[in-house]
């Protein structure tokens, strides 16, 4: 008889399963694989957790099993903040940049066509900015609604005042001046509304250069 060797989702240990028994479970559809009915059992206990490093801040995190070895990216996050910000980083499609940012970006590029611009990179602080320009040692925050109002709740709203004061931070650290811009304001983008942040920028561009 043929065997088949497979890995058991709770205990994580490799095991033999015979070519008729593996039929049989994609037959049934069973997507998950045990070595016996004991892991199969505490696998869908809620008690059982693993803790790991937030796959975007490296805070430790501790998740159901099921929940980590259930993830598409093979890593867990310590809110729905560090998993977006990880997706944009890593997203081979598609875009998380607001309407306002672009267009800032666009405004911004053609008032200083020689003045090095960075928009939405991480390589300044390890985090991202909006706005850097390096030879200025400038950086902006365009901060919405979901920075002053507990939108999704106060927990994440807190979790947000966090990582902007820690942000903060991290700009004082490396002598960066950071402007934080209150946008919350804004319901819906449009130009005529979006001009009074471009000048709030443009101002301190002028006054540092």
């Amino acid at each position: 008889m043929k065997y088949h060797t497979l890995n058991c989702k709770y205990c994580l240990n490799d095991y033999l399963i015979s070519t008729k028994d593996l039929a049989s479970r994609k037959n049934k559809n069973l997507i998950n694989s045990f070595c016996s009915r004991e892991c199969r059992g505490k696998f869908q206990t809620k008690e059982h957790t693993v803790t790991k490093p937030c796959g975007h801040c490296s805070s430790l995190v501790t998740r159901r099993l099921k929940e980590y070895l259930g993830s598409k990216t093979g890593l867990v996050f310590c809110n729905s903040s560090c998993s977006a910000k990880y997706s944009n980083t890593h997203k081979t499609t598609g875009t998380r940049v607001s309407k306002l940012e672009t267009w800032l970006a666009s405004e911004l590029s053609n008032l200083y066509p020689n003045l090095e611009i960075h928009y939405n990179r991480k390589d300044a602080i390890e985090s991202e900015l909006d706005i850097f320009i390096p030879s200025l040692k400038l950086a902006f925050e365009l901060n919405g609604v979901f920075h002053y109002q507990p939108i999704y709740g106060q927990e994440k709203l807190e979790q947000t005042k966090m990582n902007d004061a820690r942000k903060l931070a991290c700009c004082i650290n490396k002598n960066i001046m950071l402007h934080t811009i209150d946008t919350s304001n804004q319901k819906r983008f449009t130009e005529k509304s979006s001009i009074v942040f471009l000048n709030m920028v443009v101002k301190e561009i002028q006054s540092s250069l």
